[in-house]
């Protein structure tokens, strides 16, 4: 998880993983965008892997969403971006604003994020809007 210093365009709908959880995924619904557990919760949830599996959304320790506290929910606000590249290639596709937003804030979130990812590990880079052409930028 990288946390930007501007909105990054959506905000999440958090969970804690709970017993009210566990009722909600026994009737199949999902209506979070990230799922946070406890490890004494964990359990609970095994039973649910194959629908949370696929989604992105089981809880763990790589993604940051298995946490001790519910203190740590703080770190996955709208801020909050989960950079994860595809399987066959190494390409990052992810989003760091709205087009609504200064390009002061922009260009900030974009900088985050290369420092993120290692700016000497990027070749090429594009940025665009839904529905518009690339434009590719200068790392």
């Amino acid at each position: 998880n990288v946390t930007l210093p501007h909105f990054a365009g959506r905000q999440k709908k958090v969970e804690i993983a709970d017993d009210k959880t566990i009722e909600k995924l026994s009737s199949g619904k999902i209506d979070f965008d990230v799922l946070l557990a406890t490890a004494d919760m964990m359990p609970k949830l095994v039973p649910f892997a194959r629908l949370l599996g696929p989604k992105g959304l089981m809880p763990n320790p790589k993604a940051g969403t298995l946490i001790k506290s519910k203190k740590d929910i703080e770190k996955f606000s709208g801020n909050s971006i989960t950079i994860k590249t595809e399987k066959e290639q190494p390409i990052v596709h992810t989003s760091f604003g709205k087009v609504s937003q200064k390009d002061e804030e922009l260009g900030e979130n974009v900088n985050t994020i290369l420092e993120a990812v290692n700016r000497k590990q990027i070749l090429k880079a594009y940025l665009k809007s839904t529905m518009s052409p690339s434009v590719k930028l200068q790392v």
